[in-house]
């Protein structure tokens, strides 16, 4: 099959000569690739006139409804993707963390996406900041979609997950993507590209893949497009001394080399749930796509009593590895992704055995089941054990990129951190211990440098995602050698592909602009009651004022009585003499919420379907008995959830009869729409 490039909507076979792509399995040439003669300046230029203007005009909801339906699409025909996969040498287990994987982070972002971020085209980003004493100037951050593109990098070793999980919230930010897939694994690539422009989910634009070489793409990118880069350190740093990143300032994210540590602690010694859960996951790590995973486990550390127990606990476990045709049920462990790839591995292994002696696996010996270890780029698990950790140099500074780890001894915890931070930055450590004590000390001692820090116990053991896993919901990356760059992350992602302003005037304009009320604006009251509004006929700034009410001593006795809250400065003058916070009995907070909903609520059936959320409460100052209370409601945002309802977030105050706050809050309710 030879593999042409979608660009500007369309399949172009690239010219210049064609290269096979063999099998990591059989060796055997199972697709093309062409050298290149595609014009990126256009396929740059049609991301951004054709994709950004398609992705721009919809919201976060409706892009986030387009990644649900493209997610459901590509599930119903992963079977596809899974045969072409096992060419690269993945098991079925490989591909439910790539293709699974993938379509499972579709779903994750397009939830956050509904749930999390407003039916709008930007984001608010903070608390409105006041900028003057009389309150007539204020500030506020927003966020907009970059009118670029964004260039995504990928690894051979996750082609659809590393795809999919950049993809993602590229698309939900609002921002046309093109990608290029690495050429030994991009024949799966292309198969889950041609999937997605088949579904014709997106909009025209929105998605391109480049196949093969990317020529002078580089030279035509501005300050408003992103490259997201995730490959080896070499690439990354030519990359980012490309004199257009550095003129343009184009923002770059790198995720690359990372000596990933797994650390057993003090009190997780042989017999301990800890100990077998630290073999497990580092056995896990070397031999799950091969090893080829940029947040394998490279460095074993364990304290250097148990290192012997470990070792063998290893060699026991590795030793029941069966290793061989990846679409066999009974292989656990393929090849590496091409004969270039392990004759690099070795190599890199030779080098790390100057400091290092092989415990485990010999690449001369390997029994291969289904398959010819000769023709096959294959490899057995390759365990090493460091004496000298300390003042050993390339265990913590060369990454054999397959399966291979080194075992390595430390003398307390302080030593542990300092072994796990001469990797200088990584994407992931793991901790193995049930001591709490020892647990903050490590991740207090090594969390600057590292993305990502998983303290797995017998608490979690059963439920946890594991040393390898990057969770969408979690940021992934790492600093220094890693790359410092940030990916997934929830709606964090989504900043990379949005430019952050920094908005200033009057509370007025601002409110308008953004369409979120700012305290100071213009209120908008009117005899008609703002509950007896529909979704679409509620303007921000509607306001309703209160009436007043007194709070009573009997009042505070009859709330403390029917709640059981009989906390003592509702109940005991004498209690609170010399209170720095009460200036005698006071009435509950919750009191003052049920009387401020007393005050505001329209009883009558209406547009108001539910209040369901209450967001930001404050109690400012104390009300005694006495004192009589009012409120203030205004309409402050608006956010449509569906054809029946949208969400209604409204500004709250209760203030005294003087104009004191004495509390603050947001209410959330469901308001139906017009016909409902």
């Amino acid at each position: 099959m030879r593999l042409e490039s979608f660009i500007q909507g369309r399949w172009i076979a690239p010219g210049g000569d064609w290269t096979g792509i063999r099998s990591a399995v059989t060796g055997a040439v199972v697709a093309e690739v062409g050298s290149g003669g595609l014009s990126m300046g256009e396929v740059l230029d049609h991301a951004r006139r054709v994709g950004g203007p398609a992705l721009r005009r919809l919201t976060f909801h409706q892009r986030a409804e387009m990644l649900k339906r493209l997610a459901a699409y590509l599930n119903e025909r992963r079977d596809g993707l899974y045969a072409l996969s096992h060419q690269t040498g993945a098991t079925r287990g490989d591909n439910l963390i790539d293709i699974d994987g993938g379509i499972g982070t579709l779903f994750v972002y397009a939830s956050k996406g509904r749930r999390e971020l407003p039916n709008a085209t930007f984001l608010i980003d903070g608390a409105v900041e006041p900028l003057s004493r009389g309150g007539s100037f204020v500030g506020r951050h927003v966020l907009t979609a970059r009118t670029g593109c964004a260039v995504h990098i990928n690894a051979f070793n996750f082609p659809c997950w590393g795809l999919l999980e950049k993809l993602a919230p590229a698309i939900l930010a609002g921002v046309p993507v093109v990608t290029k897939p690495a050429t030994v694994t991009a024949y799966v690539a292309h198969a889950l590209v041609r999937l997605i422009a088949e579904s014709g989910i997106l909009p025209d634009g929105a998605l391109q893949c480049v196949i093969g070489p990317t020529g002078d793409l580089f030279d035509h990118l501005t300050g408003q497009d992103v490259v997201s880069f995730t490959g080896s350190a070499e690439t990354a740093q030519m990359l980012q001394r490309h004199p257009v990143i550095a003129r343009e300032a184009v923002h770059f994210v790198a995720e690359r080399d990372s000596l990933n540590a797994a650390i057993l602690g003090p009190d997780a010694g042989p017999g301990t749930p800890e100990f077998d859960l630290y073999i497990k996951e580092v056995a896990k790590e070397m031999t799950v796509k091969a090893g080829q995973k940029c947040t394998a486990i490279r460095r074993a550390l364990a304290p250097r009593q148990h290192v012997p127990a470990v070792i063998e606990a290893l060699r026991q476990r590795l030793a029941r590895v069966r290793i061989g045709d990846p679409a066999r049920d009974d292989v656990r462990m393929g090849p590496v992704v091409g004969l270039s790839q392990r004759r690099d591995v070795l190599a890199r292994v030779e080098a790390l055995r100057a400091e290092a002696e092989l415990v485990f696996g010999d690449p001369a010996r390997i029994t291969v089941e289904g398959a010819d270890p000769e023709t096959g780029a294959f490899l057995p698990p390759l365990l090493l054990h460091c004496a000298d950790p300390l003042r050993a140099r390339q265990v913590h500074a060369l990454e054999a990129f397959g399966p291979v780890c080194t075992v390595m001894g430390y003398d307390g915890l302080e030593d542990a951190a300092l072994l796990a931070n001469r990797g200088e930055g990584s994407l992931v450590a793991s901790l193995y211990t049930h001591d709490a004590a020892a647990a903050t000390e490590l991740v207090f001692g090594v969390g600057a440098y590292h993305g990502r820090l998983v303290v797995i116990d017998r608490d979690c053991a059963k439920e946890q995602t594991g040393h390898g896993s990057p969770m969408p919901h979690m940021m992934h990356g790492g600093p220094g050698r890693a790359g410092g760059g940030e990916e997934l992350g929830g709606v964090r992602a989504l900043h990379h592909y949005m430019q952050r302003t920094a908005l200033q005037g009057s509370p007025a304009m601002l409110s308008r602009i953004t369409g979120s009320w700012i305290k100071g604006a213009p209120e908008d009251i009117r005899p008609e009651h703002p509950f007896r509004c529909h979704f679409e006929d509620l303007e921000i700034g509607r306001s309703f004022h209160s009436a007043e009410r007194v709070i009573t001593l009997e009042d505070i006795e009859h709330f403390a009585e029917f709640t059981g809250d009989t906390f003592y400065a509702h109940m005991s003058e004498e209690a609170t003499k010399g209170h720095p916070f009460f200036p005698g009995r006071v009435a509950h907070g919750y009191l003052l919420l049920s009387f401020a909903a007393g005050l505001f609520v329209d009883p009558d059936p209406g547009p108001v379907l539910a209040n369901y959320g209450l967001d930001s409460l404050r109690f400012l100052k104390p009300i005694q008995p006495g004192e009589a209370i009012r409120v203030r409601l205004t309409a402050k945002e608006k956010s449509p959830r569906n054809a029946q309802y949208g969400e209604v977030r409204w500004d709250v105050e209760i203030r005294t009869a003087a104009g004191e706050i004495a509390a603050t809050y947001e209410l959330l309710t469901m308001n139906a729409m017009r016909g409902v």
